[in-house]
């Protein structure tokens, strides 16, 4: 996995937590930090891929159009996703974001998901450059 992501703690909501160097790289560790909080990404193989595509005109929506997007391809697909690829470009006001989901179908078994994800909220959006190289992506999502 490798990707660095956290949660934190809201009232009775979930936070998702992604950093990386890059705003790409933040955006693929708060997809893992969306799945961890259904399962455990590493118990999840990535056999099956499925391509996302989201705007929005500002980075900080942009993590909720993803984020978002996410929660409805694993509702509507039933799937769970382990892997993420992110690519996001565009300037304040037109932001876009191509990219790519891996998992497989869910088997409540083997996976045991704890929590439905209804949506990612603007409670506690944020999308920052902390430092040179250091991108932060969070929010909270509702369960």
């Amino acid at each position: 996995m490798g990707v660095p992501w956290e949660h934190f703690a809201h009232d009775s909501d979930i936070g998702v937590r992604g950093r990386g160097a890059s705003v790409d790289e933040a955006f693929v560790a708060a997809g893992v930090a969306l799945t961890a909080v259904i399962t455990a990404p590493a118990g999840v193989a990535a056999r099956e891929a499925v391509a996302i595509a989201c705007e929005a005109p500002a980075l900080d929506l942009l993590l909720v159009e993803w984020l978002d997007a996410i929660i409805f391809e694993m509702a509507t697909r039933g799937l769970l996703f382990r892997a993420y690829s992110v690519a996001v470009g565009g300037r304040e006001g037109a932001w876009e974001l191509r990219g790519e989901a891996r998992g497989e179908a869910i088997d409540v078994d083997r996976h045991a998901p704890t929590v439905e994800i209804k949506g990612a909220t603007f409670t506690g959006l944020r999308v920052v450059e902390e430092a040179p190289g250091r991108w932060l992506a969070e929010c909270v999502v509702d369960v």
